[in-house]
């Protein structure tokens, strides 16, 4: 079930300053019903502070009243109060000074082991520049002496699965190696069969 912020602090200001059970308190916070009534017998949270969760928009006074006339009812927490899921954004992400260096060598492993990847595919699974693809591609990047192919998943520049899906997606419609001579043979045999 979700709890509030600060469960424990919201508790003790609920034990003060409302007549809720030790149940209600209890379920609405996440906690222990013994837990709710240590902090009434001061045994627990001594010294902290209440969290008002009207003040905080976690509930509203009006469900603090009515819950507070009937003990079988249930405080719930307002669906406003659960702070929004963080979305990835699409754009340019943040790169540590750290790993920056191995954005060289990613990019190579990428060139070497995935040639059906595209250029802009590359920029935006390793977070680099068509330039600096260009440059590791001739060798004429400014550290190429230095720079290894290694895996950018466990360089921590991109996941597995976008990798897999820039994969996927460069692949997508684009005929293997092995399916171009097997029609090649194919026309060469019907060729001979036409001649013949």
């Amino acid at each position: 079930m979700r709890a509030p912020l600060m469960p424990k602090a919201t508790a003790v200001w609920l034990v003060e300053n409302t007549a809720l059970t030790f149940e209600q308190i209890a379920e609405f916070c996440g906690l222990h019903p013994l837990e709710v009534q240590a902090i009434a017998d001061g045994e627990v949270a001594i010294q902290m502070q209440g969290l008002d969760p009207v003040a905080n928009g976690q509930t509203t006074a009006e469900e603090l009243a009515r819950c507070a006339a009937d003990p079988n009812t249930r405080l719930k927490l307002l669906e406003t109060a659960i702070p929004p899921q963080l979305y990835r954004h699409k754009g340019p992400r943040y790169t540590p000074i750290a790993k920056r260096q191995d954005k060289p060598d990613a990019i190579f492993y990428l060139l070497r082991n995935h040639p059906e990847l595209s250029d802009a595919q590359i920029c935006k699974l390793v977070g680099t520049t068509k330039p600096t693809i260009n440059a590791v591609r001739d060798r004429t990047h400014w550290n190429s002496t230095n720079i290894k192919a290694r895996h950018p998943v466990g360089l921590g520049l991109c996941t597995l699965e976008e990798l897999d899906q820039a994969v996927t997606r460069a692949t997508r419609g684009k005929k293997s190696l092995a399916d171009i001579e097997a029609e090649i043979a194919a026309r060469a045999a019907e060729a001979e069969d036409v001649e013949a």
